[in-house]
């Protein structure tokens, strides 16, 4: 039972009493508010009619919401159930938004604009049996003068409908529920079938993977649909869609070749997108990849934390250690040497490489540059020397773009070509080839997988101290005590800030979704001022986190109330941003 609650007309009447007051007048009406079929609640009031808009939610009780009990069961269901109603609210809120007039953020209405990925969010959650959708809204107001009557408005009549045809089963099309849930369950099944069958990607034939421009991540029209190589396809049965084909691509070392502009590109960073699920209609459906996937790629100036990259670079001209290296502005070979490493650490079992986002030096070493710099003068083992020992010795696939160098040829087990966007197995026609020309040098001594026992130094904030080392107020000087009190923004999918410290994750290119960054905002917020105490490894922390994150939920990172804006990321791009946090 919710403590302090009020009825809908003591809402309306307090209303009425504010009216043409003063903006922070509005902050009395903070707090719960029954109305018929939902609770109201006003979590936070914006300062003034400019400022970020109000922040509010309601709550329905999953008995009169009246989904059917079996869409709650599992994970995939309530998942894909919640998305579905997040866009369906959102729909609603366009025809509303802005409806109210006044100045500033005035009459605003809005909710998490989803994109074609399947994302958990904190705009919609079913949970102990109850429905709670977040939203925003801007309060009304000419100038800084409250407009009481556009707000009743927005609560008493735009709100209320937007509900009443978004939230409720009856009001729904219940076939468009049935095949959302439906296809989640399909591609959870998917997931499995590649996990028991030994397979790091599918890609089912019809799909449409070109998007439709580089700021539109919807399908193109009339673009060629994928259909697999003869070799490599695979047939499955999947709970409600039946009978499915596509190319299965097994574990192992796989190279995608082609000529420019053929759909070699288009085809890997469909794979990398497989992560997640996708909506229908999006083409991608049934692109399904090994959920620890990490793309890596090259990424000067960022900074490395005491990382083991050895395996890759040694006896550094500068007598540096590679065995913990560490650095504030790496080349582009360090960091996708530790790129690799990191990832490992995060128990990625799949790495997807294009050759156009990687240092070349990293990758490969030709016949003529092995002679003319010795293997003693050179420091940087590359990544075709270790692609085969990191599949065989420690269980990581690899799928890879190539089009400047043949040597990744003697090392894969499944060559693609792409010949104007259809896909060839070429495997058997390379291999013959390959017998007739020398290979280069293709592995190297030495391989081990690393121990990961880095440890991240606590927390330390520079404060006001007190006599004796006390921080003004009793506490300990420097060490803060609640995690609310660092400032988190978020700025899309480029960068956040703690604080005055910026964490830049512009190159974590599978995360999709601004409010992903967000809530690694929050989570890393948690751990630099409650997990990370100089004692726990950085494996320890993240999974702390993120198990935080799977059992309590939001409520964990949040201080006073969630609010909306929050997409959960995957582990690994939370290892990422722990990576790349610079204190």
């Amino acid at each position: 039972m919710i403590k302090n609650m009020k009825s809908a007309n003591e809402l309306k009447q307090l209303l009425q009493s504010i009216d043409r007051k003063s903006y922070p007048a509005y902050k009395a009406l903070a707090g719960s508010w029954q109305f018929q079929g939902y609770l109201l609640v006003i979590d936070h009031v914006q300062g003034d009619p400019f400022a970020s808009p109000s922040s509010l939610h309601v709550e329905i009780e999953g008995t009169r919401a009246g989904f059917p009990a079996a869409y709650y069961e599992k994970d995939c269901f309530r998942i894909a159930l919640q998305d579905f109603l997040t866009r369906q609210i959102s729909s609603q809120f366009e025809k509303y938004n802005f409806k109210a007039k006044g100045s500033g953020k005035s009459g605003l209405l809005s909710i998490s604009r989803c994109g074609q990925e399947v994302l958990q969010r904190s705009a919609c959650e079913i949970k102990n049996g109850k429905l709670t959708v977040r939203f925003q809204a801007g309060f009304p107001a000419f100038g800084r003068t409250i407009n009481a009557g556009e707000l009743q408005k927005i609560l008493f009549e735009f709100l209320p409908s937007c509900v009443e045809n978004s939230l409720f089963y009856e009001k729904l099309d219940k076939k468009k529920v049935e095949k959302c849930v439906f296809l989640s369950e399909d591609q959870e099944a998917l997931r499995k079938i590649l996990q028991k069958e030994g397979l790091v990607c599918f890609v089912a034939n019809g799909s449409i993977l070109p998007r439709k421009s580089g700021v539109s991540d919807k399908p193109l029209l009339n673009s060629v649909p994928f259909a697999s190589p003869a070799s490599m396809e695979r047939t499955f049965l999947l709970p409600h869609h039946g009978e499915i084909k596509g190319m299965a691509v097994p574990e192992g070392v796989t190279l995608i070749v082609g000529g420019g502009y053929h759909g070699k590109s288009t085809l890997l960073e469909a794979i990398q997108s497989g992560v997640y699920n996708h909506i229908e209609g999006d083409g991608r459906e049934f692109v399904i990849t090994e959920d620890t996937a990490v793309k890596l790629r090259a990424e000067d100036g960022r900074s490395i934390r005491n990382v083991n990259i050895s395996l890759f670079i040694n006896d550094l001209p500068n007598k540096k250690d590679t065995v913990s290296f560490q650095t504030e502005d790496a080349s582009g070979s360090t960091s996708q040497a530790a790129a690799v490493v990191e990832s490992m650490e995060a128990g990625c079992k799949l790495f997807l490489v294009d050759e156009d986002t990687s240092a070349t030096n990293f990758m490969v070493r030709d016949e003529l540059m092995q002679k003319v710099i010795r293997k003693e003068k050179e420091p940087i083992t590359p990544f075709i020397e270790r692609v085969r020992d990191l599949y065989e010795k420690a269980g990581i696939s690899t799928i890879m773009v190539a089009g400047s160098s043949g040597a990744f040829f003697y090392i894969a087990d499944n060559i693609l070509l792409m010949d104007c966007y259809k896909a060839v197995d070429i495997t058997e026609n390379v291999k013959t080839l390959c017998r007739e020309y020398p290979a280069p040098r293709l592995s190297a001594s030495g391989f081990f997988v690393p121990e990961f026992q880095r440890v991240f130094p606590s927390c330390k904030q520079n404060g006001k101290a007190g006599k004796e080392g006390k921080a003004i107020g009793g506490r300990p000087s420097g060490v803060r005590e609640r995690h609310e009190h660092m400032k988190v923004k978020a700025y899309g999918l480029e960068s956040f800030s703690l604080d005055k410290e910026s964490v830049d994750v512009r190159y974590l290119e599978q995360l999709t979704d601004g409010e992903q960054t967000a809530a690694l905002a929050y989570l890393l917020r948690l751990g630099l001022e409650k997990v990370f105490d100089g004692k726990r490894t950085v494996q320890q922390g993240v999974e702390l986190l993120y198990d935080t994150l799977q059992k309590d939920g939001w409520e964990a990172f949040c201080s006073s109330y969630v609010p909306c804006g929050l997409a959960k990321p995957r582990i690994q791009e939370l290892y990422a941003c722990v990576n790349r946090f610079r204190q």
